[in-house]
């Protein structure tokens, strides 16, 4: 998967986990589902974005080096 849309995926993902979160967390009537789809959507959009970012700082000292 190209890295700028796996980025854009990883962003949406948390967006719409903390969008979730924060509706039903407003709610006078929660609904504990709903939270609970939110709060696993929202983790699995970090998850996604901290190994992201860990595959790509890899990349970036590798060429770092070659340059030097």
């Amino acid at each position: 998967m190209n890295k700028k849309h796996g980025q854009i995926i990883n962003t949406v993902l948390i967006v719409i986990g903390g969008g979730i979160l924060i509706y039903t967390i407003s709610e006078e009537d929660r609904n504990k589902y709903l939270q609970i789809l939110g709060l696993v959507i929202l983790m699995f959009g970090l998850y996604r974005a901290t190994n992201f970012w860990v595959e790509t700082k890899d990349d970036e000292d590798d060429n770092n080096d070659e340059k030097s």
